[in-house]
């Protein structure tokens, strides 16, 4: 992530609160209308001046990616706490079915979830939510829930083909959630 702030000077509190309003901001714009956003109305609709944005993202990209990496962040650590709950069966349906909405209602989060679908695992906070899903999926195994010929690789894939057809369906004026139902009937073991 490109900012402007040294790792050795932390940010003052009222910077950290700028920050954290623009993030906001700018999750809100992006979710709803995509790149296409200008930096200027991210500012205005966090209540800071332009330059305070710049100071803390030099580039639309570099916000884009701040925003993303703190969607993926809270994610991983929603996954990393169901890693470890008593019923994990329910909580990796549960939890991959509340990614996927959230997906839908988030272009920026979507695009980057689809693109995870590729044999390379990503790096960064992206290569973290996979571990994460990974130890909530190997819970569920263990529980009998999901299927054990399932690893990581098939529930990137699976979980990206999801993502794309839910949209296709919404586009169509489908009922939203039928992808991920089909999906999720298609993770349990077989009778």
């Amino acid at each position: 992530m490109a900012e402007t702030t040294t790792p050795d000077k932390p940010l003052r509190a009222d910077a950290r609160r700028n920050r954290a309003r623009v993030l906001e901001a700018a999750e809100a714009a992006f979710s709803a209308e995509g790149m296409a956003v200008p930096l200027d109305e991210i500012a205005r609709r966090a209540g800071v001046g332009a330059g305070t944005v710049y100071r803390h993202f030099p580039t639309k990209e570099a916000l884009f990616e701040a925003v993303i990496h703190d969607r993926i962040r809270r994610l991983t650590e929603d996954a990393r706490a169901l890693a470890e709950t008593e019923q994990p069966g329910q909580a990796f349906h549960a939890f991959l079915a509340r990614v996927v909405e959230q997906a839908m209602l988030n272009k920026a989060l979507c695009d980057a979830l689809e693109t995870a679908g590729t044999p390379v695992k990503p790096h960064g906070a992206e290569g973290d939510i996979w571990d994460a899903f990974d130890a909530v999926l190997a819970a569920a195994q263990r529980a009998g829930t999901v299927r054990a010929d399932i690893d990581l690789f098939d529930l990137r894939a699976v979980l990206s083909g999801a993502l794309t057809m839910e949209r296709r369906v919404r586009e169509g004026g489908r009922p939203a959630g039928r992808m991920t139902e089909i999906l999720l009937d298609a993770l349990r073991p077989r009778s």
